[in-house]
């Protein structure tokens, strides 16, 4: 079953037994894939159909726009609006695959590291082409780029 496929199937869920909010969370999820559909470009006026990665890509923008919410709430003093956003993070984090772990991101970085034959920083892009739809909502991309920054620069 594909992401987009299982959303409708909770949102359905969601709708019969009245959960408001995962509801709520799940209409915004759709909206934002659909807009991210009808936004890309393609031949001829056909709306693009978002596979698995991109839905993750998009459910990870989703969690990062939360998480800067959250801090400029927290640091606002409005406990009541981060604690929304903390509940909407947590219901778009359930859709996104475990996290990985430092170990498993530098196996994955040494890998792509082999099949490139990258080896100074200005390969660093040809790289990170390679691992982001690899890592794509299992790993922080910020994380694996400085990893990937330490391990070219020979660190």
């Amino acid at each position: 079953m594909t992401l987009k496929q299982q959303l409708t199937d909770d949102m359905k869920a969601a709708m019969k037994s009245g959960d408001k909010v995962r509801l709520g969370v799940i209409r915004l999820i759709n909206a934002a894939i659909k807009q991210r559909e009808v936004d890309e470009p393609k031949a001829g006026n056909e709306r693009v159909e978002l596979d698995d990665p991109a839905v993750l890509a998009v459910l990870e923008k989703m969690v990062k726009q939360r998480r800067d919410s959250i801090s400029q709430y927290d640091a606002a003093g409005r406990t009541d609006l981060s604690r929304i956003e903390r509940d909407e993070m947590a219901i778009i984090e359930h859709y996104l695959p475990a996290k990985m772990g430092e170990a498993e991101l530098i196996d994955e970085i040494d890998k792509a590291v082999a099949e490139t034959g990258a080896a100074t920083p200005a390969d660093m892009g040809k790289l990170m082409a390679v691992l982001k739809p690899r890592l794509a909502g299992r790993a922080d991309m910020g994380d694996v780029s400085k990893l990937v920054k330490q391990r070219l620069s020979g660190g």
